[in-house]
């Protein structure tokens, strides 16, 4: 009898369910229709509330409300940073010096564990996830980010376990959502090519440089900023509808934290109508003073406040590229994940980054067939769950995550030198050991040269043409398009020799190249009945 095994997403923002079911991957709707379900818990006259009614607790009742909860894990008190919890229920020091929260829960306050806090709200994934499926559910890959301790993964698991969500894997996030990428019917499961996966959430920005060869992921990098996120968007229209309010009534709602609690929930709203939309329309009722409030805002408006975390997004990816040691023109994807992907800036901005011919931008704003980016991670988790479902404990145990490694790769690309320059043979961060076989034209007797390829960056400096008379010179995003700017291409040249074979051709020659795992590399090369090797 098979296993029911689900997928599982645990974000600090929301979490999702995925399952594997009869060859279909299905994400998982809780009892409320949401599929990205917030990673929240509520308390009210004895009741408890999660997720999407949890989150609507964060206006009237905000203190028994435990919301942005999960990167306090295995943490102490004293290290953990509890800006994004200002506006729900404060995170307190327990006896442990680890942390909690004091809630009201029907007439008395309790102090609740984190622990306890992620059991209870893992526990109610649980129960959908069983309703939806309609029996009960046999265990779990759970996903977590790469930053993510020892400690914290093995917590992570116990907690599930104690949910009723046994964790057969608690794998990585980046690489769960780009094993549902690749894993979409019209990409070449077999290729080989070099991802950013760039995961913009709630409260924290995550990213990898992964290099993916024919089914095996090579994490190259990895980057994270707990500072940045979608709720650095969400405060710059909050300031921005503040502003407006205050001009409008001479009252500062900043001072009235149900009126901020209000302009915050607005504020969300606004800006996933924005993604969608041009324009919006808001009112919200007695804001501050009785005073109601209501207006439009534009995305233009809303790119022009939410400028300075647009600039950082764009930092972010650029930082994580260098640090991978690559250039951008290595890369021939970004895949953007998590909520703050569906905003069309966050792909313009990535955009801008990369060139346009040479890298692909994987989000809802440049890839009709883009996966959901709020669920890329629930779906992979889901895949992974359904490759190791027929494993035993043991298995399992003996690879955490089959389909990641960390081991050796290429530092430089290998080809054959031919009269028009260099025929790549093996791609930069090629994961080894590696065999690969490629044909060249060729003619009588030939001299066959193996060599390291050297890239070089070409940087042109290219003035950009004067704008027509009357053309509108006000810009949307930057104060500077009249300004120099540098256009970038890669150069590639026959390096090192590392092997030269000789062999009488007959129109065509098949060169065959070995690496081992003790990087020792064999060369082969046939024409016909023509066939000559060596080891280098």
């Amino acid at each position: 009898m098979s296993k029911t095994i689900i997928g599982l997403s645990f974000g600090n923002t929301s979490s999702s369910v995925a399952i594997m079911k009869d060859g279909v991957l299905e994400v998982i709707a809780n009892q409320d229709g949401d599929r990205a379900i917030p990673t929240m818990l509520s308390y009210a006259h004895g009741d408890e509330y999660y997720g999407a009614q949890a989150k609507q607790q964060l206006v009237r009742n905000p203190k028994n409300t435990v919301a942005f909860f999960r990167d306090f894990l295995a943490n102490s008190y004293a290290k953990i940073d509890v800006s994004a919890n200002h506006r729900s229920a404060h995170p307190v020091e327990d006896s442990e010096k680890l942390v909690a929260f004091k809630v009201v829960d029907g007439e008395s306050e309790h102090t609740v564990s984190v622990n306890e806090i992620v059991v209870r709200y893992l526990k109610q994934l649980h129960t959908a996830a069983n309703d939806y499926i309609g029996k009960e559910i046999d265990g779990s890959v759970i996903a977590v980010p790469t930053n993510f301790s020892e400690q914290q993964r093995k917590l992570v698991a116990e907690l599930a376990e104690k949910a009723g969500l046994p964790a057969l894997q608690v794998i990585n996030e980046p690489t769960a959502a780009l094993l549902a990428h690749v894993s979409r019917p019209d990409i070449d499961a077999h290729a080989n090519k070099l991802f950013v996966v760039a995961d913009f959430g709630g409260t924290r920005s995550d990213g990898a440089v992964i290099a993916y060869n024919g089914g095996i992921f090579t994490i190259l990098a990895t980057m994270h900023d707990l500072e940045l996120g979608g709720r650095d968007l969400d405060e710059a229209i909050i300031e921005h509808l503040a502003k407006e309010f205050e001009k409008e009534y001479k009252v500062d709602p900043r001072k009235e934290e149900r009126a901020m609690a209000k302009l915050a929930h607005e504020a969300e709203l606004i800006k996933k109508t924005l993604s969608n939309s041009t324009t919006t329309q808001f009112g919200i009722e007695s804001v501050a003073s009785g005073f109601d409030f209501s207006g439009s805002l534009n995305r233009l408006r809303f790119e022009m406040v939410g400028r300075s975390a647009f600039t950082r997004i764009g930092d972010f990816v650029k930082h994580l590229v260098a640090k991978a040691n690559v250039d951008v023109l290595d890369v021939d994807e970004v895949l953007l994940v998590g909520g703050t992907s569906w905003v069309p800036k966050v792909s313009s901005v990535v955009s801008g980054l990369f060139d346009s011919e040479r890298t692909v931008i994987r989000s809802p704003n440049t890839d009709t067939k883009a996966i959901d980016p709020d669920e890329l991670i629930a779906r992979g988790a889901a895949i992974q769950a359904s490759l190791v479902s027929n494993f035993d404990a043991e298995e399992i145990a003996e690879s955490l995550q089959p389909v990641v490694t960390n081991g050796p790769h290429l530092a430089k690309p290998i080809g054959v030198k031919t009269a028009e320059g260099v025929t790549e043979i093996l791609a930069i961060n090629t994961l080894i050991p590696i065999r690969k076989t490629i044909s060249i034209p060729a003619e009588g007797d030939v001299l066959i040269e193996i060599v390291e390829i050297e890239r070089e960056i070409k940087v042109e400096t290219v003035k950009p043409e004067p704008k027509a008379a009357g053309e509108d010179e006000e810009s949307d995003w930057s104060d500077d398009e009249d300004e120099e700017y540098e256009v970038r291409s890669r150069v590639v040249k026959p390096g090192k020799t590392l092997a030269q074979l000789g062999i009488t051709a007959n129109g065509k020659a098949d060169i065959v190249v070995t690496i081992s795992k003790d990087l020792k590399m064999q060369v082969a090369a046939r024409s016909g009945s023509e066939h000559v090797a060596g080891t280098v």
